[in-house]
């Protein structure tokens, strides 16, 4: 299997082209939050239509992933706390989101939300309960905030992770954790693109202006990672212990060449949502 790992889009719709062009060439595509831009001058709810297209063209091309981030926050619940409504309801499109699981194979891929208070990340808790329970094979988290007092938290000055998501990691031990959030993470000194907590693996793609994204691509079944981006080209082995630094990308697979080349040509075009 081979996964097409993006995170912090945030509204960029050439970053979005890419990825759409992109997925054929992957089984699954997973965005590990922030779709959306807060900050940006285009009003919100035409975000949320806009990304709402483009994610029903990308599950026609492949599996799609999505977790919500600190970005993708639209309403609060009756606690008070922030969520993420329109990620909620992007189900019905064919979407694995916030709060499902998904098995493909032998790995099981478990979807957690952005957590702003206690419920949320109560819930979270429970979730992550449930799945250790039930699953089999290869296991495979997406939460938006990376792991506290790791490299791919480290945002130049200082940690900008999730010490609750350690401690979970520590708790259950998946295989592999995919994250987004700390942008400078993967281009900062003592910073990176991906670590290990015990036998876990964690991923920050980082991110990156223009297209196309930095991008991290997964081959589950030769067991390789490889991060692509505009400072560089790595691979690490999956079978191997964590070593530093990762190896730069001598020969590039075949199939990693066509999705390059694919994520290149025009653009494709969406229509602007009404109003």
């Amino acid at each position: 299997m081979r996964c097409l790992v993006v995170a912090d889009l945030h509204y960029s719709l050439p970053q979005f082209d890419w990825v759409l062009n992109a997925a054929p060439h992957f089984d699954v595509v997973i965005i590990a939050g922030d779709a959306l831009d807060i900050g940006s001058v285009v009003d919100f709810r035409a975000q949320i239509v806009v990304v709402r297209k483009y994610l029903q063209m990308l599950a026609s091309k492949a599996r799609v992933i999505l977790c919500s981030g600190n970005h993708d926050l639209d309403e609060r619940d009756a606690a008070g706390e922030k969520i993420s409504r329109w990620i909620g309801d992007v189900g019905n499109l064919g979407i694995t989101h916030d709060g499902d699981s998904l098995t493909i194979g032998d790995t099981f891929f478990t979807v957690c939300p952005w957590w702003d208070g206690p419920r949320i990340k109560a819930q979270i808790g429970v979730q992550l309960e449930k799945a250790a329970a039930s699953h089999r094979g290869r296991w495979i988290w997406v939460h938006h905030a990376p792991p506290a007092n790791s490299p791919t938290s480290w945002a130049g000055s200082r940690f900008q992770g999730d010490i609750e998501l350690v401690q979970w990691i520590e708790i259950y031990r998946p295989d592999i954790v995919l994250s987004g959030h700390v942008h400078q993470s993967p281009f900062t000194k003592d910073g990176s693109w991906y670590d290990r907590i015990g036998e876990t693996w964690v991923f920050n793609a980082g991110h990156q202006f223009g297209s196309p994204p930095a991008f991290i691509a997964l081959d589950l079944d030769a067991g390789h990672a490889f991060w692509l981006s505009a400072a560089g080209e790595q691979s690490i082995d999956l079978g191997a212990p964590l070593q530093r630094p990762a190896t730069d990308i001598g020969e590039f697979p075949a199939w990693l060449i066509a999705a390059g080349q694919a994520g290149d040509p025009s653009p494709a075009t969406l229509s602007s949502p009404a109003g």
